[in-house]
């Protein structure tokens, strides 16, 4: 399959400040084969899609590091709540409540939604994640998957569990699907449970995706309970040698930030569930400035409460201006790297991240003429971070693959997930 993309206003790579203007993108099957401008561009009649580009800027397909994709079933169903009581007093009696359908069905609300966002490749850390990855096979999006683990719940027959889902689904759908093992945090596993997760992690090559110091509460329970932050104790137990992938990072204390470099410990910045839940702001400037690749995640949606990664960016971006005082502080450019290169990285994925020749053709068309908020065109790149949502994205493909092409998604039925999610989470609700 050749595809052609001509007539692209501006095609980001990923790189700072490297732009293309009034040029194409050539794929071929699931790669990049040429980027260069209009006046090179080859005869349309052999490609086997023509798409025109006019209007348009093309970017690489956005990363979303830490998500719980099937939680979309409680959108708006525990707001305003600090999230020691929000997990426990609303969201684990509704998840308790689920079956393996409705986690199915609200997967596939939130794969449609990042797909008309943008978003090309997601991490999720959830439950009955065999029938997500059936999701993933069929919608033709990217995903890191893992069954999430908390101790007392799943115990020994969900680490095994964990870890057969992994080496089963491990490289499937073409090599869209990758697998992670992902304990929930280090207050809901003990160390000798950690310790088997690493050894699972380390005996088939996994990313271990974690959630690390989310709230001050967690921080302050560690240094009674342990002696030291979660930072520390993870990194005193071995769970840092180790590929991690650490969602949130909000609350940490001094020397924290310097082991987190040190071990190549990868974060997922979610901001928006962060400042929802009054966890806090997370140090992402600090981070950054030592060394320690940051990403950016939405986590689930009935933290944030919605899906869009051009939101969370812009969020990002603001947090550390304002935390910082500093109005430098993560610009756009930083923001496009976070949201596509750190991310690959963080999931020791390669070929993704950057739109170049051999890159794999993950590839958006974000509309810069349809709305008010792309006017005028100072600064697109801008005009995307801090001035509009995800609805401009016009064209998805991953892969290879269109899977939305002019806002119309091709790979699902939309209709039919909406009335399976409308009627799945009011039975759930009622039973709780």
């Amino acid at each position: 399959m050749r595809i052609l993309i001509k007539n692209i206003n501006e095609i980001y790579s990923g790189k700072r400040d490297e732009i293309f203007k009034n040029a194409y993108i050539e794929i071929t099957d699931s790669h990049i084969s040429e980027i260069n401008t209009m006046a090179e561009c080859p005869k349309e009649d052999i490609y086997d899609r023509v798409i025109d580009g006019r209007g348009k800027i093309a970017l690489p397909g956005f990363i979303n590091t830490h998500t719980h994709a099937g939680m979309t079933l409680m959108r708006g169903y525990a707001d305003d709540l600090p999230l020691e009581n929000w997990l426990h007093e609303k969201i684990w009696p509704f998840e308790a409540e689920l079956k393996k359908e409705d986690i199915y069905w609200g997967s596939a609300l939130s794969i449609v939604e990042m797909i008309k966002t943008g978003t090309t490749l997601f991490a999720d850390m959830y439950f009955e994640m065999d029938r997500v990855a059936e999701l993933v096979s069929k919608s033709g999006i990217r995903a890191a998957l893992a069954e999430g683990l908390i101790e007392e719940n799943d115990g020994e027959e969900g680490l095994k569990r964990s870890c057969e889902f992994a080496e089963t689904w491990q490289g499937a759908a073409n090599g869209r699907i990758t697998t992670l093992i992902a304990p929930h945090a280090p207050y809901s596993c003990s160390t000798e449970y950690l310790n088997k997760v690493k050894k699972c992690a380390d005996e088939k090559n996994l990313t271990i995706h974690i959630h690390v110091s989310e709230t001050k509460t967690e921080l302050e329970n560690s240094i009674r309970e342990k002696g030291m932050s979660p930072v520390k104790y993870l990194n005193e137990i071995g769970l840092f040698d180790s590929s991690v992938l650490a969602a949130h990072c909000v609350n940490l204390e001094e020397g924290d930030i310097e082991i987190l470099a040190k071990k190549n410990v990868s974060v997922a910045h979610n901001p928006s569930s962060n400042t929802k839940l009054a966890s806090g702001i997370a140090p992402v400037t600090n981070l950054i400035n030592a060394g320690v690749n940051v990403a950016i995640g939405t986590d689930g949606v009935s933290s944030n409460n919605n899906l869009d990664i051009i939101e969370e960016a812009r969020l990002a971006s603001y947090l550390q201006k304002v935390s910082t005082s500093d109005p430098t502080a993560v610009d756009i450019w930083d923001l496009l790297k976070m949201l596509t290169v750190n991310g690959a990285k963080a999931l020791n994925l390669k070929k993704l991240g950057l739109l170049n020749e051999g890159s794999a053709a993950d590839v958006i068309l974000v509309d810069v003429k349809k709305d008010t908020v792309s006017y005028p065109h100072h600064n697109n790149l801008s005009n995307l971070f801090y001035a509009s949502h995800g609805n401009l994205v016009d064209t998805v493909i991953v892969d290879g693959e269109i899977l939305m092409e002019k806002r119309i998604i091709k790979t699902l039925d939309v209709e039919r997930i909406y009335h399976e999610v409308e009627k799945r989470s009011s039975w759930v609700a009622d039973k709780v």
